[in-house]
């Protein structure tokens, strides 16, 4: 089969073609949140002639090329079949790889197993790039065969300075085509044209993080064993060092920017357990300088100049979000202070720019605004509007969401947000609880959440609590959670559900709780332990029964997750059993709604199935929805719909 064919393109006679339709019936308002963004993933081609973006057309995405003057839609590349894009890049002036994913019928969202293609944007020279299907794609084409390889590639390099290669890294396979993330990762030089490669390295350790410098030498990577400590490794005469032999005293140790040292490289990294910061290391005497630090929070993100690989800011979000300037004279940390200041309000991330950066691409967000994309001149300094994430929600009608802090009843400072009705006064205000997953190395952080926009259209507010055990404040904060799943995890969400009580902004008559994953076993739990504050509870995706995590699930698969779950959880199966939602059905009033993916990996459907079997045995009355395609979290538009439709009529039902 030719690979022009394997590859469809199509010319669309204008992009407005792509865009939802405009049913002739108004929208729900579960139907317009459940909605994914339109346009996604916005780059400019290194030479700025381009403008490319995902956008979703027939349930699959597909990538745009549009002209960067006239903005006409030049090309569209998307697989034919069950396929769609994934991830893309532009490795040089002319050409794109992209990742290929599969949508399969008994599921919903896609899989990726590590194929790459490559293309011109006028639509030449497509070539199977790497993956396992390589020889046999090119049968009768004209373009050399690849070998095959069984591994799973992402894009790591694209070497912006060479024109022909682009560096790869890839997880072998084992046994079967399922990633293990705990294998150790190769590093592959490959040409982009004919996808021959050669093998430059392969990581000391797994989950593998690499960084490469200006001259896509594959300098750092960092890993873990077990999902808690971080290791950093230097790459010094082809050989990996582990940072821990050096004399520093800093833990969790990810490399993220170069220093004009050679020696030298910023990392973030924790001292003594506090939040983490920025730090310069010298990778040769160990020596340490602190560069950037925050008393609450670790970096949230740190802006990189792409053109030479160095750190010119670094975010923390204590609440709001904000920049620290590290240096000031990088010329793109003076435009994102224009940028700041020309949309105010709105946080700012670049995402691409041209190889002389005289044009970048910017995405301007917020709380009431999913996202818009600009193409910024720097040489002229002009803003121009490209985009919108979801042009159909109006930001001037969403709500807001306010950072909020209170001491827990054990005297620890607990942060969260609180997203406050539009045009209603905060103040008697039916409440939905809304825990995070995770709940490790997980936060709520400030900005669009679709879900608690849709509950804020109907006059209900929504509470997040980053209680102890959450990421992103310190690792001291992070352990304060381990093996407290059940019991003082829960008594900082409901002590902020306490707090908003008592600060006169909600009714404590109508209170739900609502969750995901990690959140869905807080909802049940939450409610079991203090079972007249929460008139319901909604699980989705929940774990319900603790002892069964260590039997059932893609965690406890690997030897690292079963590490993970010791250390989180503990194996004390009495105590486990008293925290699980399962094995407390007595101690529930609540209302209870289950959500759950029959090909849920991450919380499997025996999760769901061990609460049913409890619930029907207790005679407890539920209601339940069931998307046997799904997994950890519904993909399909029409599926989240159908969700947020189930769970504002439950919502409504029960916060009158």
């Amino acid at each position: 089969m030719s690979l022009i064919k394997y590859l469809a393109i199509m010319l669309f006679a204008s992009i407005e073609s792509l865009s939802y339709a405009v049913a002739e019936d108004t929208p729900s308002p579960a139907e317009l949140f459940s909605r994914g963004a339109e346009f996604t993933d916005v780059k400019i081609s290194p030479t700025g002639d381009y403008i490319s973006a995902i956008t979703k057309h027939e349930g699959k995405n597909k990538l745009l090329i549009l002209d960067a003057k006239t903005k006409e839609l030049h090309h569209a590349v998307f697989f034919p079949s069950n396929a769609q894009v994934g991830d893309y890049a532009w490795v040089n002036n002319e050409r794109l790889v992209l990742q290929k994913e599969y949508l399969k019928g008994w599921q919903d969202h896609p899989i990726y197993y590590g194929e790459l293609m490559a293309i011109n944007a006028n639509g030449s020279k497509a070539t199977y790039l790497f993956g396992y299907n390589s020889g046999e794609q090119q049968t009768g084409s004209h373009i050399p065969k690849n070998t095959p390889i069984r591994a799973t590639a992402h894009i790591l390099d694209p070497l912006p300075n060479d024109n022909r290669y682009m560096l790869v890294n890839a997880i072998p396979w084992g046994g079967s085509r399922k990633v293990d993330y705990e294998k150790k990762q190769d590093v592959y030089r490959v040409d982009v044209y004919k996808g021959k490669r050669k093998k430059i390295t392969r990581s000391p350790i797994g989950h593998s993080r690499f960084l490469t410098d200006h001259d896509g030498e594959v300098r750092f990577v960092s890993g873990t064993k077990d999902y808690i400590h971080y290791e950093l490794f230097y790459r010094q005469d082809s050989e990996w060092h582990n940072t821990t032999n050096l004399q520093h005293n800093l833990d969790n140790l990810t490399a993220i920017a170069f220093s004009d040292d050679k020696d030298s490289v910023y990392v973030t990294g924790s001292e003594s357990g506090k939040p983490a910061g920025v730090y310069l290391l010298n990778i040769k005497t160990g020596t340490q300088q602190q560069v950037s630090q925050d008393k609450a929070v670790s970096p949230s993100r740190v802006s990189i100049n792409r053109n030479n690989k160095k750190m010119y800011a670094v975010e923390y979000e204590n609440g709001y979000p904000t920049y620290e300037f590290i240096d000031t004279n990088d010329p793109f940390a003076k435009y994102t202070k224009q940028l700041l200041a020309s949309l105010p309000g709105h946080q700012i991330h670049v995402v691409s720019q041209t190889h002389d950066a005289e044009k970048i691409i910017i995405k301007a967000f917020n709380d009431r605004n999913p996202g818009d994309y600009y193409l910024f001149d720097t040489k002229k300094v002009k803003l121009e509007y490209l985009l919108s994430e979801k042009k159909w929600l109006d930001p001037a009608e969403m709500a807001e969401v306010k950072p909020i802090k209170f001491t827990s009843r054990d005297g620890i400072d607990i942060h969260g947000y609180l997203t406050l009705p539009n045009g209603i006064d905060a103040k008697n205000l039916p409440l939905v609880v809304n825990p995070h997953g995770g709940p490790h190395g997980i936060r709520d952080t400030w900005g669009f959440d679709p879900q608690n926009q849709l509950i804020a259209s109907q006059g209900i507010a929504v509470l997040q609590v980053n209680f102890r055990g959450s990421g992103g404040y310190s690792e001291s904060f992070e352990a304060l959670g381990y093996q407290k799943w059940g019991t003082a995890i829960q008594h900082d969400i409901i002590d902020g559900t306490h707090y908003v009580i008592e600060q006169g902004l909600v009714d404590k008559k109508r209170i739900c709780i609502a969750g995901t994953s990690f959140g869905g076993y807080s909802a049940l739990q939450s409610a079991i332990i203090e079972p007249d504050l929460f008139k319901c509870a909604i699980g989705f995706a929940g774990v319900y029964d603790l002892p069964l995590i260590f039997k059932k699930g893609d965690v406890q698969e690997r030897e690292s997750g079963t590490r993970y779950l010791k250390q989180v959880l503990g194996e004390d199966e009495q105590v486990l059993t008293s925290m699980s939602p399962t094995h407390n059905i007595d101690k529930l009033k609540a209302k209870l709604l289950l959500v759950h993916g029959g090909e849920d990996e991450r919380a499997p459907i025996e999760q769901f199935e061990a609460l049913e079997d409890a619930l029907i045995a207790h005679n407890y009355p539920f209601k339940k929805l069931i998307m046997d395609d799904e997994g950890h979290g519904f993909y399909n538009d029409q599926h989240r719909a159908k969700y947020f439709t189930k769970m504002l009529d439950f919502l409504k039902q029960n916060l009158k």
